[in-house]
Parts: C-alpha cells; sequence; structure tokens
C-alpha cells in the first residue's frame, strides 16, 4: 500500500539551522532513513515575521521540497508551525503526504511530566503570539488545569544562528527571559524554537537543576517512528540512510555553524533558489 514510497527520504524544513538539532534526533533514532534538509537562510529569522509574510513563505518551500520527493514532511521550525502548518499540510496532503510539526509531539510530553502543572515556553514572538503550544497543551490537559506562561525570546535564535558569542551582554539577555520563568516557578520548560537546544546548559543553570527541559528532536523521532511504521513507509535499508542539504543563502557559513548544531559532517551543500512562480 506504500506505493514505492519507502525508499524515499524525509524532508524537513527549518528557517535556518536550528532543525538540524531535529534532525540530529532522527539521523540517531531512525538511522536506516534517507533525509533531505532544506534550511530557507535566505528568509531566517521567521521569529520576528508577519504571518503574512510567512505563510505565502512557507507554501513554497513546501512545495519545493515535495517536488523533490518525499515520504514525509517534517516542519522543524516553531514558527514556522505557529503560522503555517495549515498551508503546509494542505499542499502535502495533494500529494499524500503527512506533515509532522514540532509544537504537538512537545506539548504532548510536556502535559505529561509536569508534577506542579506550570509549563513554561520560550519561543520566539511569531510563535508565543500565534499561541500554539498553549493550544496545543489545553488540547492535552484541558483548558486551566494547567498554569502556561509563554516568554518570547527575539534576540535568542539570532545571536545562536550568528555563532553565539556567550559575552556578559548575551548572559544578561537570556536571564532576562528566564526570570518570569523563574518566578512563575515552572517544572517544566519547553524549549520551543530549534535553535535553543544549544543553549539548554545556560537555560538549566539559570532556572535550577529540578526544571526539566522538554526539546523537539527526540519528541519528533518518536512521532515520526510511529508515522512511518503506521503507513508501512519505513526504510527497507539494512544499513545507514543518506542525507543532503539544501539552503537558500550562502554555503560556507551554513556548513561551518551547521556542522555544531548537528554534530556530524554536512558535507555537500547545494545552494538552493525558490521561484516565487513556481506552485507545481
Amino acid at each position: 500500500m506504500n506505493d514505492g514510497r519507502r525508499s524515499l527520504p524525509i524532508a524537513v524544513f527549518d528557517s535556518g539551522i536550528g532543525g538540524l538539532t531535529v534532525l540530529h534526533e532522527l539521523l540517531v533514532s531512525l538511522p536506516e532513513e534517507d533525509y533531505l534538509y532544506l534550511g530557507d537562510t535566505e528568509g531566517f529569522p521567521y521569529g520576528t515575521k508577519s504571518a503574512g509574510w510567512l505563510r505565502p513563505r512557507i507554501e513554497l518551500m513546501v512545495r519545493f521540497l515535495l517536488g523533490r520527493g518525499a515520504k514525509l514532511l517534517v516542519i522543524a521550525c516553531n514558527s514556522a508551525t505557529a503560522a503555517g502548518a495549515d498551508v503546509a499540510r494542505a499542499v502535502a496532503a495533494e500529494r499524500g503526504v503527512e506533515v509532522l510539526t514540532v509544537v504537538d509531539p512537545e506539548a504532548e510530553i510536556a502535559a505529561a511530566i509536569t508534577e506542579s502543572g506550570r509549563i513554561g515556553v520560550l519561543a520566539t514572538p511569531t510563535t508565543v503570539e500565534g499561541g500554539a503550544y498553549r493550544r496545543a497543551l489545553e488540547r492535552r490537559a484541558g483548558q486551566g488545569e494547567l498554569e502556561i506562561v509563554e516568554v518570547a525570546a527575539p534576540d535568542l535564535a539570532p545571536i545562536i544562528q550568528n555563532g553565539f558569542p556567550f559575552d556578559e551582554t548575551v548572559i544578561d539577555t537570556v536571564r532576562s527571559y528566564c526570570e518570569p520563568l523563574r518566578r512563575a516557578r515552572i517544572d517544566t520548560l519547553i524549549l520551543g524554537c530549534t535553535h535553543y537546544p544549544l543553549v539548554a546548559p545556560m537555560l538549566q543553570r539559570m532556572l535550577g537543576r529540578d526544571v526539566r527541559m522538554v526539546t523537539a528532536g527526540h519528541a519528533v523521532a518518536a512521532t515520526a517512528q510511529r508515522e512511518l511504521q503506521g503507513r508501512g513507509l519505513e526504510a527497507e535499508n539494512a544499513g545507514e540512510g543518506d542525507y543532503r542539504f539544501l539552503c537558500t543563502a550562502d554555503v560556507a557559513s551554513f556548513r561551518e555553524l551547521g556542522t555544531r548544531f548537528l554534530q556530524m559532517p554536512l558535507g555537500e551543500v547545494e545552494r538552493v533558489e525558490i521561484d516565487p512562480g513556481d506552485r507545481s
């Protein structure tokens, strides 16, 4: 029933390199699969852009990726999920491809592990304003059963994307984002941007060792495995699959910083131009 799609890759889309933290977990959890990763580095950052700008951009990226061939699409970008998950799903449905996002798997885990019911969400302004995490958490626990504290961190993803030189200014910035979470006495924190796992140790130190961090990578990998098994789309490879990279801006900077995020060699990176007139 999989009509030959088992051999197709899992496509992963992000606004830049943050989604490589999700790809890392996919590579570890599902090593036999092939992957195609697209980082829209030309459009980065998504977290401060309007839905009116993001939604047509997301549609273009999704159509481009599916045009390359994919059996499953992972949107490894919280801002893209908040602004245009419905757009991505509508486009992917035309080709019978399921779309996984980072929001629902993280919310499911956070709602399950919190003991006090006080959950923090640290995310970009676009993600916070979109309210995707709040809605996802309330669907799982019921409105009023959880105390959800959302903090917008407009500067954090760009700091990390640009190589995060950790001077005192950066530390003070991160501490200012943590302060309302500390005051709320959260016991669980959703890292609502795929860049943030790279500063998880700093966040843990500032919030305290008892606060549980929920990141997208583990959650999405588990969901992807269930989805592939349920649809009979698991790769038939016996060994390791292949992974390829596309970006929309400078290749050298993508490869240099991306290696740090992925914690594996990137190899060849292809720069692509997305044609706004292409809606194939």
